[in-house]
């Protein structure tokens, strides 16, 4: 178990929609609106989890049309937070937004986040804890898997909450914005070369 939570830490920590969009709402509207939106991250990450756990993920995305407009959005999707994370200059911009996001915003990005997709088809498919029970199995990885899920999110949250409080030198907070961006690249990147 002790590798499979050390998986689910790597896999959850490393840069993606969820955790960036979550840090740019605790940057914008404060740490009360942050945790609302990583509510419905919570919920939305826990519908593709079921998704995956079911095969209903699987049955969709076999389709190759269904899977290429998934694949598509998604790119486009992380692109345009990459572009504008990467342009928004000396403001410190995770993601900027005009509105409030709540919880059914969380909601509505995991569905077409890949690396939700990816990340919760590797741990749920792989790292067989009890082969003899696959029902305890899923229940301990579902309760692994948020145990380690929720502190990271809410840790992305604050990390946008600290740093907008930091007023940082405008040269500064470009850099961080450009650093960020080229972590999006990277995922998109990534999804692209796993995609072919």
């Amino acid at each position: 178990m002790l590798t499979f939570a050390a998986a689910v830490f790597f896999l959850i920590i490393t840069p993606g929609p969820g955790v960036f969009s979550a840090a740019g709402v605790g940057a914008a509207f404060g740490m009360k609106s942050g945790l609302r939106y990583v509510l419905g991250l919570f919920i939305g990450n826990n519908l593709v989890i079921l998704a995956v756990v079911t095969g209903l993920a699987a049955i969709v995305l076999a389709n190759p049309t269904v899977r290429t407009v998934l694949f598509v959005l998604s790119t486009c999707y992380l692109l345009y937070l990459a572009l504008r994370i990467a342009f928004a200059g000396s403001k410190l911009a995770f993601v900027p937004a005009k509105s409030e996001p709540g919880v059914i915003n969380g909601i509505l990005l995991q569905p077409i986040n890949p690396k939700a997709y990816a990340v919760n088809t590797a741990l749920f498919s792989g790292f067989a804890l009890m082969p003899d029970a696959l029902v305890a199995e899923m229940i301990w990885k579902l309760v692994i898997v948020n145990a380690i899920w929720v502190p990271i999110h809410i840790v992305w949250v604050w990390f946008g909450v600290r740093l907008k409080q930091l007023e940082l030198a405008a040269h500064r907070q470009r850099r961080i914005n450009q650093a960020m961006a080229l972590s999006m690249l990277l995922v998109v990147g990534l999804a692209v070369w796993a995609e072919f």
